[in-house]
């Protein structure tokens, strides 16, 4: 009996032990909290062991400590500015100045002007506008995606790195553990690096039974960049593969789209590369950032984001919201996975009740089953704000863009999900500029002709176990 009691008092003591754990960890949601309380008391040994290995946002200490102390040594790019250089903002209107602090405050990039860039028309183009770069490249060539397949882009991009680094140009080429685990083992990998490229894994996953013990092994680096000679620059949604993605055909294409730049924007990419590049290699490519590029008199202003587990919390989500409070006119909004915290649909549904034309478009089929039954469960509430909910039937629309009143754009990596907010490494890019604005815009638009539209009274037909079920899974939002 006495040993009875001791046992349920050590098993008491544990399950109190991981619910303080719980409330006292910082940058958590109360629902994040309350999810977690009920998880481990419900479960207590299943409960405690999911809440260590996933409830909390950790890439490992020594992970950390690298990347604190090789963002603290470099440099911040530094650029000519093309309209008054003694104004930091120089090229964006008061009126839309604060959106750009906010995007500095996270990364601590401020706007630069002079900068041109060319929306590339379709995933097979991006891929070939990418090698012509790569092979026009004389000094470096610098390489990031999450997911790199071997199929015929893939394998594309391997030849041209390949046949740069014979040139004699310096490639640099990292791909993230999980997303690109199959081309890390296959041959290509290998013949890249006996090619002379220089080759990393970014977050690798290392032994599968210990590695969640020294950090979360479902953070991962979801950013997409190229730089071409710290002069070009390449930011968007499409990983490195053919748009048929064969590893998830059925719900092909992938539809995506994707930016080329050009000025000082160029550096700030290099600035987030870089960062990643000597967090997981030793090397000392700091004297590839000092490097000022030349602005042009024509060109817009523009700021990259890059956000992170280890970057301020809730960054992401409150680069979205500024964003849609800043409209006035019109928001459009193209995402395939939306699972927002409370605080940035009541942004996207105040947006439309203050009479903004706000429109938002997904994917009519998704790769992940959780997150569609999750977005759905938010439809009813949007649609009785009144924003327009359209839904893509050309193939999985991959696009993260925002646009907001036709002269902001957002455009890169990041979704508007928990895992982008809280888990993944995104980088995206905000610019101020109407006519390449009105040019996302027209891509937006060619998305919503090949969309359906979600009616109230469509939503208010859904079946008493579809309802059950979108809302059950959104439940879940809050512990994942």
């Amino acid at each position: 009996m006495f040993e009875v009691a001791i046992g349920f008092a050590c098993h008491a003591l544990i399950v109190v032990g991981a619910m303080v754990r719980v409330i006292l960890r910082p940058h958590r949601e109360p629902a994040s909290r309350i999810a977690w309380s009920v998880v481990i008391i419900t479960v207590p040994g299943l409960g405690i062991l999911a809440y260590l290995l996933f409830g909390e946002v950790n890439i490992g200490r020594h992970r950390i400590a690298r990347m604190r102390k090789v963002l603290a040594e470099l440099p911040t790019p530094e650029a000519p500015v093309a309209g008054d250089a003694d104004r930091p903002e120089a090229g964006v209107p008061e009126r839309l100045i604060h959106l750009f602090r906010v995007g500095e405050s996270i990364s601590g990039l401020p706007p630069v002007d002079g900068n041109t860039a060319t929306l590339m028309a379709d995933s097979n183009a991006t891929i070939d506008a990418m090698v012509a770069d790569i092979d026009a490249a004389s000094d470096h060539v610098h390489l990031l995606f999450y997911i790199w397949l071997g199929d015929n882009n893939g394998c594309k991009i391997v030849e041209a790195l390949k046949r740069a680094a014979a040139r004699g140009v310096t490639c640099r080429a990292m791909a993230d553990g999980l997303g690109s685990r199959a081309m890390i083992k296959s041959a290509h990998w290998t013949s890249m690096r006996d090619a002379g490229v220089h080759v990393a894994v970014a977050l690798p996953i290392g032994n599968l039974l210990l590695g969640p013990f020294a950090g979360r092994i479902d953070l991962r680096n979801h950013r997409k960049i190229l730089v071409i000679d710290g002069q070009i620059t390449y930011c968007g949604s499409q990983n490195c593969a053919d748009p048929e993605f064969r590893v998830k055909p059925k719900y092909a294409p992938w539809v995506d789209a994707v930016m080329r730049f050009e000025g000082p924007i160029v550096q700030q990419n290099q600035h987030v590369f870089v960062s990643d590049w000597m967090t997981y290699v030793d090397e000392d490519i700091r004297g590839l950032l000092p490097g000022p590029v030349a602005a042009t008199s024509t060109g817009f202003p523009a700021q990259v984001i890059g956000t992170g587990p280890t970057v301020r919390y809730s960054a992401m989500p409150e680069m979205f919201q500024s964003l849609m409070h800043a409209a006035r006119r019109e928001l459009v909004i193209s995402t395939p996975y939306y699972v927002p915290n409370e605080s940035m649909q009541d942004a996207l549904c105040s947006t439309a009740y203050r009479g903004v034309d706000t429109t938002i478009i997904f994917p009519v089929k998704n790769d992940s089953w959780i997150v569609a039954a999750a977005s759905r469960s938010y439809y009813a509430e949007l649609l009785a704000a009144g924003v327009k909910i359209h839904e893509y039937v050309g193939g999985l629309l991959h696009t993260k863009s925002l646009t907001i009143d036709g002269e902001v754009t957002l455009i890169g990596s990041a979704n508007m999900d928990r895992r982008s907010f809280d888990l993944n490494y995104e980088n995206n890019i905000l610019f101020y500029d109407r006519q390449l604005t009105s040019v996302v815009r027209q891509r937006q638009d060619h998305y919503l002709a090949s969309s359906n539209m979600v009616t109230a009274e469509e939503v208010d037909n859904w079946s008493i176990r579809r309802r059950l079920w979108n809302n059950s899974v959104a439940m879940l939002g809050p512990v994942l």
